[in-house]
């Protein structure tokens, strides 16, 4: 890759964060740290897992795949690479080891939690169960190997709705996300589905920031806005949005829009700058409201990951709660099916 062809690809995002402020003299600086990481891509037979919410120079320059977490987890059973470098947050590169017990899985960033993941440990849903014997238990995928391990099915931001919904038992305690479960208990509501879910308290730092007095503001400075935001939002940022979804789903929706059709997106701000660059006739409006986790990856800390494997963060778990978290990401995949 040349510094024109990386230039070419980043110069259409707007700088709404510092991070994402690219000129041709820092696409130049970059170019030799992105060929080397190629190089070292082949030499270990690693492929580079990215997150939608990380810096578009990797999604743009080294990602062999990217993402949101439910597209990723299907990705890590099809690479046949011996080395995931997994450019996202910890419970991620846990779950692409699940699923890949035979590859080395390394985390580059330097910050690997996560609010919201962190939020719930596998001995506070053991104790929930001892609380909770008759409920299915439910967890979002930004859970830890260990939440997973005592739970019964996994759900993700696409598919929760779909997956509940299927579930034979009208009781359900659902993890750890506050606010998506509040989201999805008015959902089942409106097509009359009946659930008692019991929920827990986590939530995402960057999604409950957004409140519905923001989408009201930008709703009367721009004419014919689109608000579109992620089910980690409040239950009342979600009543006012023109569509709710997954990363995945939000492309979907914005791809089939209308030229120039004006958009709001009430998520991390690396969706928006990649697709200010993959949906150039798309207008995107807002200010950035950036994961410190995410962003924490960067093409320095992937390069030094790359040369100095036995030095980095390594996935690494016990089998037998390997193999327990896997039964409950094979039964999000078995209901997503149905």
């Amino acid at each position: 890759m040349t510094a024109q062809e990386l230039y070419d690809r980043l110069k259409v995002i707007q700088p709404g964060s510092v991070l994402c402020n690219y000129s041709y003299e820092t696409c130049e600086r970059m170019i030799p740290v992105i060929n080397e990481i190629q190089e070292l891509k082949k030499q270990h037979n690693a492929v580079i897992l990215a997150h939608s919410y990380v810096a578009p120079e990797i999604i743009m320059s080294v990602a062999d795949y990217e993402g949101d977490s439910f597209k990723l987890s299907q990705d890590a059973t099809k690479v046949n690479a011996d080395m995931i470098v997994f450019a996202a947050v910890r419970f991620m590169g846990e779950t692409a080891k699940i699923l890949n017990p035979s590859k080395e899985v390394l985390i580059p960033g330097s910050l690997i939690g996560c609010s919201l993941a962190d939020s719930i440990t596998g001995d506070e849903v053991r104790a929930l169960r001892q609380k909770y014997p008759d409920h299915t238990f439910v967890c979002y995928i930004n859970t830890t190997a260990d939440v997973k391990s005592e739970c019964d099915v996994c759900v993700t931001s696409s598919n929760v709705m779909h997956i509940v919904s299927r579930l034979d038992n009208d009781k359900i305690v659902f993890l750890p996300d506050r606010l998506m479960g509040q989201n999805l208990q008015a959902e089942l509501i409106k097509n009359g589905i009946q659930k008692k879910i019991i929920l827990h308290s986590g939530t995402c730092y960057v999604h409950e920031q957004y409140d519905p007095e923001m989408i009201r503001f930008f709703r009367e400075q721009n004419s014919g806005l689109r608000v579109v935001s992620h089910p980690e939002c409040h239950p009342g940022v979600a009543l006012l949005s023109d569509f709710v979804g997954s990363t995945g789903q939000m492309i979907k929706y914005i791809k089939e829009a209308p030229a120039h059709t004006p958009f709001l997106l009430l998520t991390e701000c690396g969706l928006s700058a990649r697709l200010q660059t993959e949906l150039p006739n798309k207008t995107f409006i807002g200010s950035c409201s950036m994961c410190r986790y995410m962003k924490s990856n960067s093409l320095d800390n992937i390069l030094k990951t790359l040369r100095h494997p036995e030095k980095a963060m390594k996935i690494e778990m016990d089998e037998s709660l390997r193999k327990k978290a896997k039964k409950c990401i094979d039964a999000m995949f078995h209901y997503a099916a149905l």
